[in-house]
């Protein structure tokens, strides 16, 4: 009998000290079990609301239409080994910079040197070196055409 007692005061010791974590976690100042746990649960159900704010804040530079809305600038310029390529966006545009380095690729072009910032705008400045003979016959035109090609297949694919 005695062990019984003993037992159901640990596991109630335990009981009380989990509600003040969860009190103390979720900022409440109720004192009543049942007034802790809806709290907990208004807590949650807040929490919950800003995670799908944030997850819809998140998916919505990916699914926007920045190629169409926010027309995407592009100027290539031919230099000594290479090309200087800018590419620049109002919005943030996902995914960009990977179809953009796909060009270079096809093209022949290595990257020889980079800045990319894609935090609230898109901006890619990048040399884009000729790394064998065939890319010789290359002229900022081709190299400018492959580029907006990408562009135009990024954004029908995020559309």
């Amino acid at each position: 009998m005695k062990k019984m007692v003993s037992r159901e005061r640990k596991t109630a010791a335990a009981m009380n000290r989990k509600m003040r974590v969860l009190r103390s976690i979720t900022n409440s100042h109720a004192h009543g079990k049942t007034s802790i746990i809806l709290d907990a649960t208004k807590y949650l159900e807040d929490l919950k609301q800003k995670l799908e704010k944030i997850n819809k804040d998140i998916a919505m530079p990916q699914n926007s239409t920045c190629y169409n809305s926010y027309p995407v600038q592009l100027r290539v310029e031919a230099q000594d080994k290479g090309f200087l390529i800018k590419v620049f966006s109002e919005r943030c545009c996902g995914g960009l910079f990977v179809f953009v380095l796909e060009a270079f690729e096809e093209l022949g072009l290595e990257v020889f040197q980079a800045r990319v910032s894609c935090s609230e705008s898109f901006l890619l400045e990048a040399v884009g070196i000729k790394d064998d003979k065939e890319s010789n016959c290359l002229d900022a035109e081709d190299v400018k055409r492959a580029v907006s090609k990408a562009i135009q297949n990024w954004s029908t694919q995020v559309n």
